[in-house]
Formats: structure tokens, sequence, C-alpha cells
């Protein structure tokens, strides 16, 4: 039987691509898995890790939910700060009869008023109070209230997440 010369041509193209071997551009491999690694390392520093100073224990719990960026403020036994900046005494605090905080409350006003450090988005309504697990009620609730009345509405405690063993 006699080939057409379609036939031959096909054979003949075909033998030309059996000496080429098949290659990868790995430039382009290359590029694709830079910006993955700078993808991947830009969206896991988002999330927040508040600072735990040693004056501090924080109460256990078993939320579930990460705390959004916002304003910190440290209560220990000895003193109330935001910012590792000293506000007010704590004995001075509960020694006074207001149930509002005059220092805390110029603190958090002067914060709203002023531009955060970071180039981030806050929210300016939204305050952490990181209160020792032995603080009294009484403390706290001072606290609150006067966030509250420097229209600081989104209040939130910092508690150290329990493990999955202890539940």
């Amino acid at each position: 039987m006699k080939e057409s010369r379609r036939i031959k041509r096909i054979i003949r193209h075909h033998k030309r691509g059996e000496n080429n071997s098949a290659s990868l551009n790995m430039v382009s491999l290359m590029d694709i898995f830079t910006i993955l690694v700078f993808f991947l390392l830009v969206t896991s520093s988002d999330s927040e890790v508040l600072p735990t100073p040693k004056a501090v224990n924080l109460p256990e719990s078993s939320a579930e939910k990460f705390p959004k960026e916002t304003l910190v403020i440290m209560v220990n036994d000895r003193d109330i700060r935001i910012n590792d900046k000293r506000i007010a005494p704590v004995a001075q605090v509960m020694a006074n009869k207001k149930t509002t905080i005059p220092a805390l409350q110029q603190a958090l006003t002067d914060y709203r008023k002023g531009a955060p450090s970071r180039n981030i988005k806050v929210n300016r309504q939204a305050v952490t109070i990181m209160g020792d697990k032995d603080i009294p009620y009484k403390l706290l609730k001072k606290i609150m209230l006067t966030c509250a009345s420097s229209k600081f509405t989104n209040i939130s405690l910092a508690v150290i997440q329990k493990s999955a063993e202890g539940s």
C-alpha cells in the first residue's frame, strides 16, 4: 500500500519532535514561588498577639475568636497602664469615691484625638482590658465605666486560652 503525501508529512513531523526533550521554564516557576512566599509572610503577620507582661496574670477562657487590634489597658495590683505608660495607681483609684477614673478618662480622650503609632487601621471605639485575674471587680467596673464614658463602646477582656486537655 502506497502512503500519501499527507501521511509522509505527518511521519516526518513526528520524527522531528523525537530528538528534542521537553523542558520546563524554571524562571517563571521561581517567580510564582517567590510571590507565594511573600504573600504567606505578609498574611501570617496580620494576627495580633497581645503583649503579656509578667506583672499581669490573665484568667483562662475557652474563647475561640482571636482579638482585633485595639487600645490595650493593662491593670495589675499596683497601677493602670496604657501602652506601658503609667496612668494611675490602683490604691488611689480604689480610695476615690467617683465611679470613673479622671486620669484614665483624660488618657482615653487624648488617644481618640491623636493618630495611631502605626500605619494600620485601628478601631477608635474599641478597647481591650488586660487585667490581672486577682484585681477586684470594683476596680474593673470603674475602668469599664470610664471607657464607656469616653465613648469606647466596644470593651473586650483579655484572657489566656485554655488548653484542649483541661476543658
